[in-house]
């Protein structure tokens, strides 16, 4: 099922699942649609078993302050309680959310995550631009045959197109532009009048923001183009129904499209063969956005993938199932590239997860994506020394904060840099504030337990392993040492004594025999 208007009956319909391969979630929260795929995997391909789509705009209204109209906020709460229902019969480790460019530009104090994340019934990840562009490639690369060709992957979203330089499965270069279907529809085609002067200011607008990575993409060594998305599909599909461009989309039927939607002159009145009603509000601006990318990079035809990001998504998860996670890639390439101590860093994060075992429970902390993100915090809590010995931690988590960090999402991201930043010294409390609220009080127990690791290891040394117990009850914290440790210790007693200060003034007691 694929339609442009939700369809209650295809939500109800049961998943015909096998009992040799569970079944896999992605939902796309799109700036134009809300787009849901449930399949599974079969021979390492995805046999689709449900989709479902609908046309929410959420792009459209976003308003000066980054916030949403009411009316907006209101249709996609509407239409993610339908989608819920449906989400209701999967593993929930099965499923993932993005949010990509409107929810990216949603201010922090915007109500609308939490409501849509309690309509929903699952957390909501947003991606950065970058990210969404590699989880795109990773979707049309599965799609394509294999060869040893690069490919230039193209993506038009609602507010943003994704730009992909490739080889087999590997994108080697990835860029996110600040423009879309729904962005260039709402700039220059709001009244609703398509002539000669818009179109070509549309086109100027989308050159400017290409502009800046235009030389990168035109000389990559691309041999084919291949896009995908909404938008690029139904432009491929009215140009095979007017029979300008039988295959795909060459550069001489994306020109005769633009002459005729001129000719037009009003979005009312398309009536092309294959364009829905849904997506003639925003189809100008779709063929603006693909017209300049068509004449500044330099393209004369461009295959059209079935397969986009939630076919990446779902790639995706299927490898975490499978223990090949990207992140764990991303995680060791920081490591050698900011030349992390790579012993002190084990051990930390060995102390710090026989910590979470002990009391993940009573601490409700046993959420597998916890233990990662504390390992992982673990091996790159001094990664800032790199810059500078003197606050590093705050370095370190600069860079976490603001690096390009394959397969992590944003809030992903915020979380390292807190843990980072956090693991030593005062406690930045107003750090976690700005975390959503069902995620601080974990994060902040996850410090706990890296503050208490790193202190430890403080001497760095390969042979004292004392392995203390740990102990909690809510916010009170037991920790016990071997008989006669502490003794032979002191230094390490009265970094202790000193830690249990700091703790006490987040709210935390800390004890320690």
């Amino acid at each position: 099922m694929n339609s442009d208007t939700p369809r209650a009956d295809s939500l109800e319909s049961p998943a015909n699942t096998e009992a040799s391969a569970e079944p896999f979630a992605a939902l796309d929260l799109g700036s134009n649609s809300f787009h849901l795929l449930i399949a599974r995997s079969d021979g390492g391909t995805l046999k689709v078993m449900d989709r479902y789509k609908e046309m929410v705009r959420l792009g459209e209204g976003l308003t000066p302050l980054k916030d949403l109209r009411p009316e907006v906020a209101d249709r996609a709460v509407a239409c993610l309680e339908r989608i819920g229902q449906r989400l209701r019969a999967l593993k929930p480790a099965n499923v993932r959310v993005v949010g990509t460019n409107t929810l990216r530009q949603l201010r922090p104090s915007s109500d609308f995550l939490p409501r849509a994340e309690a309509a929903l019934g699952q957390p909501i990840e947003v991606i950065a631009g970058r990210e969404e562009a590699r989880l795109v490639y990773l979707g049309v690369a599965h799609g394509l045959a294999i060869g040893d060709e690069k490919r230039l992957v193209i993506d038009i979203g609602g507010g943003s197109t994704e730009l992909i330089v490739g080889h087999a499965f590997t994108p080697l270069q990835r860029e996110s532009l600040h423009m879309g279907c729904v962005s260039m529809s709402q700039r220059f085609f709001a009244d609703g009048k398509i002539n000669l002067e818009s179109m070509d200011r549309a086109e100027l607008a989308a050159a400017i923001e290409i502009r800046p990575v235009r030389q990168l993409f035109r000389h990559a060594g691309w041999e084919t183009a291949t896009g995908s998305s909404g938008t690029i599909k139904a432009i491929a599909s009215v140009l095979a129904g007017e029979g300008w461009s039988p295959e795909g989309i060459s550069a001489e039927g994306l020109t005769r499209l633009r002459e005729a939607l001129i000719d037009c002159g009003k979005t009312e009145d398309l009536r092309f063969k294959n364009l829905s009603d849904r997506r003639r509000p925003v189809f100008a601006g779709g063929v603006a956005v693909l017209r300049a990318l068509f004449q500044n990079l330099s393209i004369d035809q461009m295959r059209v993938s079935d397969q986009a990001l939630r076919e990446g998504v779902i790639y995706e998860l299927i490898g975490r199932t499978q223990h090949e996670d990207v992140r764990e890639r991303t995680v060791a390439t920081l490591c050698r590239r900011f030349d992390v101590d790579l012993e002190q860093a084990r051990r930390v994060e060995q102390s710090a997860l026989r910590l979470y075992e002990q009391v993940g429970a009573n601490w409700r902390l046993e959420r597998p994506e916890y233990q990662c993100m504390l390992g992982w915090a673990a091996q790159l809590h001094e990664i800032g020394l790199a810059v500078s010995h003197s606050q590093y931690q705050k370095h370190g988590a600069y860079l976490l904060r603001n690096a390009d960090l394959s397969g992590f999402t944003r809030q992903e991201q915020d979380v390292l840099a807190i843990l980072v930043l956090a693991h030593r010294r005062k406690v930045p409390e107003d750090a976690f504030a700005g975390l959503p609220e069902s995620k601080q009080d974990c994060a902040r127990r996850l410090c706990v337990l890296l503050r208490l690791a790193v202190l430890i290891h403080r001497g760095r040394s390969a042979t004292a392993k004392p392995n203390p117990m740990l102990s909690a009850d809510e916010n009170a914290l037991s920790l016990c040492f071997p008989d006669g440790w502490l003794n032979n210790h002191p230094l390490s007693r009265l970094e202790l004594e000193e830690e249990s200060e700091r703790l006490k003034q987040v709210g935390i007691t800390l004890r320690f025999h």
